[in-house]
């Protein structure tokens, strides 16, 4: 439903969940705010159900694998995965946040997946199973290789 702002009542709340997570590391520096992005994450992980949960489950596992220097946090209330900067690459959109088809691992613009004048940043996922893992697998891989 759409209010008079133009956003609806999910966007609202997702933009009620990012003030709370700025609010909630604001003065936590170094290790203590890295454990407390990496609590919220988990918790955001742990809350989705059915193919959003194996998929933000999946997307967890894999960058911890493959993207190990990227810090786990939440971003709009999503799983998501930072670099050493704090600036988000990765992140998981549930389709139940807001009632879609389908969920979307997405890369932000701080993902090296630069592909001549166009390329892909948002893939809808609707099943988690070998291709999909593999390619999630090669697009995080991509995402943080330094040119």
């Amino acid at each position: 439903m759409s209010t008079k702002t133009g956003f609806t009542d999910e966007e609202r709340a997702a933009m009620q969940q990012r003030a709370e997570e700025l609010r909630s590391t604001k003065g936590l520096k170094g290790a203590a705010r890295l454990a407390k992005e990496l609590e919220a994450c988990g918790a955001a992980v742990e809350a989705l159900e059915g193919v959003d949960g194996e998929v933000a489950t999946m997307l967890h596992r894999i960058v911890g694998e493959v993207a190990p220097d990227l810090n786990p946090k939440t971003f709009y209330g999503f799983p998501a995965y930072a670099n050493d900067e704090g600036k988000v690459v990765v992140f998981y959109q549930p389709a139940s946040k807001f009632k879609t088809r389908y969920g979307t691992v997405s890369f932000d613009e701080h993902a090296s997946l630069d592909d001549g004048v166009m390329w892909g940043v948002s893939f809808a996922v609707i099943e988690v199973n070998a291709d999909v893992e593999a390619r999630v697998r090669d697009l995080v891989a991509k995402a943080v290789a330094r040119s």
